[in-house]
């Protein structure tokens, strides 16, 4: 089993013969890892989080609902190629939203020079990329944001739970259950070269209304009215 696109690619390079089960966020088919996502094709198959830019522009825009005055929007940024592509796509995004983008990359995990940067720019608002990096790091991303009075959008509902603002993403204990079924069937015999790799068709919305009390926000009705879980009411 291999969680991230980095660990994908690093098995892969290891191996054609013995199966790989995928969580990763990554396009396998964009990558060349697989075949098609309905007959993989090798050695590889699994779960795909989600398409690496699919919900840039929603996130963007419920970002922007939720803080309408922003207008220098932060994008922490990583190496991996995943996240780079989500950066270009949200520059996109952000060309016709009225948002200048200011770039900070958490080079060696140094996650306060990141946000020095930030404050030093201006930044009104963050965006944290999909990534298992900056997801395995959450915790002292949220507390930076907590201390720099940064409003942010995540990607997973934990982080929302864990005094995150904003999360919009699928269910990572669903997907969870799903790999582990990937491996349970592969386990039994199954050839992963014929189990077609699944995405996720369902997406939460995720607020926490302790945190955004704390930065003087007041979640719009409508937000209210989409999110799927509430936390600090």
């Amino acid at each position: 089993m291999a969680v991230s696109h980095a660990a994908v690619q690093a098995a892969r390079e290891a191996t054609t013969t013995v199966p790989i089960v995928m969580f990763a966020v990554a396009d396998p088919v964009a990558l060349g890892w697989v075949a098609s996502l309905a007959r993989p094709g090798g050695n590889l198959t699994g779960v795909v989080i989600e398409p690496d830019t699919l919900l840039v522009d929603k996130r963007l825009h419920l970002l922007k609902e939720l803080v309408p005055r922003a207008s220098r929007l932060g994008l922490l940024t990583t190496g991996e190629p995943q996240v780079q592509e989500q950066v270009r796509a949200a520059q996109r995004a952000t060309a016709g939203m009225g948002l200048t983008v200011v770039l900070a990359e958490a080079r060696d995990r140094d996650y306060a020079r990141a946000f020095q940067r930030l404050t030093a720019e201006r930044a009104h608002a963050l965006f944290v990329p999909a990534s298992a990096l900056l997801n395995r790091d959450r915790k002292r991303i949220i507390e930076l944001c907590a201390r720099h009075r940064l409003p942010a959008m995540y990607q997973w509902r934990e982080s929302v739970e864990e005094g995150g603002l904003i999360a919009c993403g699928s269910s990572i204990t669903e997907l969870a259950r799903r790999t582990a079924a990937y491996v349970d069937r592969i386990l039994r015999g199954a050839s992963p070269a014929e189990l077609p790799v699944e995405q996720p068709t369902t997406y939460e919305l995720a607020l926490n209304q302790a945190t955004a009390r704390a930065l003087g926000l007041a979640i719009p009705p409508s937000l209210l009215i989409q999110a799927d879980h509430v936390v600090g009411r």
